[in-house]
């Protein structure tokens, strides 16, 4: 079989180095596996970029180009959006290959338009991770009982403090006339799964819930003395992980209820020896005053460091508000490390409470607190570390997700060919 996986990166970002580490898990497999980026960092010849500096600097330039084009909408979402509306050729290319089926993941930045996804005639398997598939522009949405994906986006349902161009509704339209043939849907979360079976979009489109892979081999236990002393971080005080790229910039990660559930810990002089790390975000000029003192890692880009970090961790706190599945918190578990965040989205999927880690009640930065002092000072601490390092092995490693993901392209060219 020959998957062709299309990804914006296949190393920058979490959704992008998802996309890799199932690719490597199919080629692992025994698959063909081909994969198709507009921006490589790898060494993979397996997989495919735009070559020439005309083809390299249109890549660039097309971000630009779409940012551009959402300014001419005003709206309190923040996060962002992708218009999807620059041809690129990649549908004729993809036609006139030899792959049997196309798995999109996330291709932000202009790298294939909606309408030509819609021209792809191979079966089509899209891997969700964020909400932009069944949405209009917008990667993330609140998804309360008002969410325009749920009904549709029309005039009347748009927010009142939103304002010139309606640019969500003129791409989620555009996503219903291209997308007129149903595509397979792969969510990583049942929350994820659960969005795109209440939205206008997709509602009857099938959905199937698989898990990002994770290699186990390489993201597993190691002795926390000797992980700090490589990083040369302090040998015998308590260490708290805060991983998210760039989480101060993005208030979906919920920094600053972080900041005040560590504020509250110390407060209460609970571990006022401990020390916290950042990973992902170099010393801002800012720095928070939280008590503790902090480590800024700044931005890991290989998996052994990043393994190597999470092992010297005692606990890993991920705050966000908004989450489809974690690759912090799935890294964390695998190895041994228990993790502690809010009770929502993706976050269910991995975290046990009183198991693997603790769900704590949304968004209460005191329960947040609380969960961080309950695995500091949990007497069975080895035991956490053992459940949650086997629920990782059982659901999460690569060639468990890599089986799912082979039976789901079979049944896609199965019913391509029923057509």
């Amino acid at each position: 079989m020959k998957p062709y996986l299309l990804s914006t990166y296949d190393l920058s970002g979490g959704a992008a180095r998802a996309a890799f580490r199932l690719h490597q898990a199919l080629v692992t497999q025994g698959l063909d596996s081909r994969m198709r980026v507009s921006v490589k960092k790898s060494d993979d010849w397996r997989i495919d970029a735009p070559e020439g500096k005309v083809a390299k600097a249109v890549e660039l330039i097309k971000p630009s180009i779409s940012s551009a084009l959402m300014r001419l909408q005003r709206t309190a979402n923040t996060v962002i959006h992708s218009p999807a509306f620059l041809p690129s050729g990649l549908d004729r290319t993809i036609n006139r290959s030899d792959a049997d089926v196309v798995n999109i993941h996330w291709i932000w930045g202009g790298m294939i338009s909606i309408r030509e996804i819609g021209r792809i005639r191979k079966p089509v398997v899209l891997t969700l991770h964020d909400m932009w598939a069944f949405c209009g522009a917008e990667h993330y949405v609140n998804d309360d009982a008002h969410a325009r994906f749920r009904s549709g986006y029309k005039r009347g349902n748009r927010l009142k403090s939103d304002g010139l161009l309606d640019l969500d509704r003129w791409v989620w339209k555009r996503k219903t006339r291209a997308w007129r043939n149903p595509m397979t849907i792969v969510c990583p979360s049942h929350w994820m799964a659960d969005c795109v079976r209440s939205s206008k979009l997709m509602s009857n489109w099938p959905v199937h819930v698989v898990p990002n892979p994770l290699a186990t081999s390489i993201f597993k236990p190691c002795e926390k003395r000797c992980c700090r002393q490589v990083l040369g971080l302090p040998l015998d005080v308590p260490l708290i992980l805060f991983g998210a790229i760039g989480g101060r910039r993005d208030p979906r990660k919920g920094f600053d209820l972080l900041m005040d559930a560590l504020g509250s810990l110390y407060s209460s002089g609970v571990f006022p020896e401990s020390h916290c790390l950042v990973l992902g975000q170099s010393p801002p000029q800012e720095q928070p005053d939280i008590g503790y003192p902090v480590h800024w890692l700044g931005s890991l880009h290989d998996d052994w460091s990043l393994a190597l970090v999470y092992s010297a961790a005692d606990v890993v706190v991920v705050p966000s508000i908004q989450e489809n599945l974690s690759n912090v918190v799935m890294e964390s578990l695998a190895c041994g490390t228990p993790v502690v965040g809010f009770d929502v989205g993706g976050n269910v999927d991995m975290i046990e409470h009183l198991r693997t880690g603790y769900l704590a009640r949304p968004f209460e930065s005191d329960d947040l607190s609380k969960g961080i002092q309950w695995v500091l000072t949990a007497s069975n601490y080895a035991e956490l570390s053992q459940n949650a390092r086997d629920k990782v092995v059982r659901e999460f490693d690569s060639k468990v997700v890599g089986e799912k993901y082979s039976r789901i392209y079979r049944e896609a060219i199965e019913n391509e060919g029923n057509r």
